[in-house]
């Protein structure tokens, strides 16, 4: 039979990862009162001062990030911090630290990846207890790759503030990285427990329907990620998957086309949706959703329409 040829395409809810570790729609910013905003900084300064002011290059900084220019943005923050460093020494580690915080933020932006963790450690060696640079060098860290070293920040910003869910999502997905998935689990947990997070709810179930075979308790958890957010189409993506486990077939077809309905460019999802509709006898519905897919790219697709459905 033909669908036996066909393997499920991987699933998706690791696609992405790099920004999952952020919340939702929310930009590179952490929560605390430490991000870019120019609020209770600097006053207004007579014009003839703004070549030796901090506050000056600060303030066209934050401007230049608004308009998409981070290098130039950065290079502003770096001429705040050597003026700050230069003025009165009880001011200068105070505003430093989130010189170099709003500055670490924007060489991520940049993909400088080197330069954020070295600015994001120059925060905590100012100040130890800003949680929000062990956050963000745990971000850099898990991207290249060093999982021990993200966890380690994770753990102490958890520390620092127990009650902060993110760091204990984010370590949930370098546990999961590591294998450690009663670990990953257990951190999910607590994210949910501080902030019903959707996204929390999405890796718990992946853990449940990958590691421990629970399709039941994967579809529970995708069924409170949908209640949060119902436009998050990976949860209906990944139910549709877990459904197909339950042998629940038309249920998976509807979660595929909720999916597309949110995201009409969810190529995996046309793919899926083909393969569903084909084991129930609509052939034509399967080609149609392969032929889709094989619009936006997908060359496996174009080779199904090809051999399948001429």
């Amino acid at each position: 039979m033909f669908i036996s040829a066909l393997e499920m395409k991987k699933r998706t809810a690791a696609i992405g990862l790099l920004m999952s570790l952020l919340p939702l729609g929310q930009p590179l910013i952490m929560k605390t009162g430490f991000t870019l905003t120019t609020a209770g900084v600097i006053l207004a300064i007579p014009a003839e001062a703004k070549a030796n002011n901090a506050g000056f290059y600060y303030n066209r900084g934050i401007e230049k990030i608004n308009a998409g220019n981070y290098s130039e943005a950065i290079s502003d923050f770096s001429k705040a911090i050597k003026r700050v460093i230069l003025s009165i020494p009880e001011e200068a580690e105070a505003n430093n630290a989130v010189f170099y915080y709003n500055r670490g933020i924007e060489k991520v932006n940049a993909g400088n990846y080197s330069g954020a963790i070295s600015d994001f450690s120059k925060v905590i060696k100012i100040d130890p207890k800003f949680v929000d640079a062990y956050v963000f060098r745990g971000y850099v860290t898990f991207d290249l790759k060093e999982y021990y070293g993200a966890i380690s920040d994770y753990n102490k910003a958890i520390e620092i503030n127990p009650e902060y869910a993110l760091p204990y999502y984010n370590r949930g997905i370098a546990k999961k990285k590591l294998g450690d998935y009663s670990g990953a689990i257990s951190d999910f947990s607590k994210a949910i427990k501080i902030e019903n997070r959707a996204d929390a709810y999405v890796h718990r179930a992946l853990i449940k329907d990958e590691q421990l075979q629970d399709p039941y308790g994967a579809i529970s958890d995708y069924n409170k990620a949908i209640e949060i957010n119902p436009k998050y189409a990976l949860s209906y993506y990944n139910r549709g998957i877990a459904k197909i486990k339950l042998g629940d077939y038309s249920g998976a077809i509807s979660d595929y086309s909720k999916a597309i309905e949110i995201n009409p460019k969810y190529t995996n999802a046309y793919i899926n949706r083909g393969v569903e509709k084909n084991k129930v006898g609509d052939m034509k519905g399967a080609c149609s959703d392969w032929k889709q897919a094989s619009i936006l790219g997908d060359e496996d697709a174009a080779k199904w329409v090809k051999e399948y459905c001429n």
